[in-house]
């Protein structure tokens, strides 16, 4: 219990200093975010336009730590500010919009990879020199070593322009309606297929070979010779004892990676036009949305530092070893 109090008090300091930081970033810069949108209209706004802005941002004359008290209490109640590329919609909103395409594709991506590759990493570690781990690992490394826009583009153009067997780009298709029915989840499920493909086979090497590495240096261990003396069954041997223990360094690795689901995939994101947070992103950085920008910052930091927490939880559910470390 000491050891996961210890990390979550870390994790407590990291959020503090992350929100601090996103609250100085735009006051620190030269003039201010405002007059920056201000001076791309030259001219065409009027002065109350730019105070209009500064409120929007969130910007005032008042002193500094009244500023950050008021930016917490916003923050507490859910107000992240006013987007400016979708005024007057709140940031919350539009982060709330992009945020469920992202999860869906890029967080089951996430799932799917992190699964397939671990239960292929278990496979060819506890079979070495056997057929998935002579054929896969090289290939799996071949595939994975071309850029990672570069294979999206690819299997785009292959299966999007040339075969149509996918749609090209966006969620949905245009016109039609969001709605719980069957036609409308298979048309998203359509747009999601090739984005979901890509992620798969652009991760499945690492978690495949991060497993697989894992299990080798695992079976040399003497609890599972003692294993073998007592004659339990391989399979039990495979996955209640090695997997089991090899499966740590897998596992912290899948909770840092949530930051990437968050983060929105961003190349997979623009380079297919789905509408998650990543193509959000871009789009903010295009507009100067610099509300949209720090919403977006503190959501994936969040979302990090939850995850790693988490990860911290079930490494000691797993690990037996961490729970005597924390008496």
């Amino acid at each position: 219990m000491k050891y996961l109090l210890k990390r979550l008090g870390f994790y407590a300091v990291a959020a503090v200093f992350a929100v601090t930081l996103n609250f100085l970033l735009p006051r620190l810069m030269p003039g201010d975010a405002a007059g920056a949108l201000f001076a791309r209209f030259q001219g065409k706004l009027s002065p109350e336009a730019l105070e209009a802005l500064r409120r929007a941002i969130g910007i005032s004359d008042g002193p500094l730590w009244k500023q950050y008290l008021d930016y917490l209490w916003g923050l507490a109640h859910g107000d992240l500010g006013t987007s400016i590329m979708q005024f007057p919609a709140p940031v919350l909103q539009v982060v709330w919009t992009g945020l469920g395409w992202t999860v869906l594709v890029a967080g089951l991506a996430l799932v799917l990879g992190f699964v397939i590759g671990t239960a292929l990493g278990i496979l060819a570690g506890w079979r070495r020199g056997g057929l998935i781990d002579t054929v896969l690992p090289p290939l799996l490394a071949f595939v994975g070593a071309f850029p990672y826009f570069w294979l999206a583009m690819g299997l785009l153009f292959l299966f999007g322009f040339e075969l149509k067997l996918v749609p090209l780009r966006h969620a949905y298709a245009d016109g039609s309606t969001p709605a719980f029915t069957f036609s409308f989840i298979a048309d998203v499920a359509r747009h999601a297929a090739l984005p979901i493909i890509t992620v798969i086979i652009a991760t499945l090497g690492g978690w495949m070979m991060g497993m697989r590495s894992a299990m080798v240096a695992v079976l040399g261990t003497e609890y599972l010779a003692l294993g073998r003396a007592k004659g339990l069954s391989s399979l039990r041997l495979a996955w209640r004892y090695a997997a089991r223990n090899a499966l740590l360094p897998n596992v912290t690795s899948l909770g840092m990676s949530l930051g990437f689901v968050l983060g929105g995939s961003l190349l997979t994101e623009v380079v297919f036009s789905y509408p998650g947070l990543g193509f959000l992103m871009v789009q903010a950085v295009r507009s100067q949305d610099f509300p949209v920008m720090q919403g977006l910052f503190v959501m994936i930091t969040f979302a990090v530092l939850t995850a790693n927490a988490l990860v911290d939880v079930v490494t000691t559910v797993i690990d037996p070893r961490t729970r005597s470390r924390e008496s």
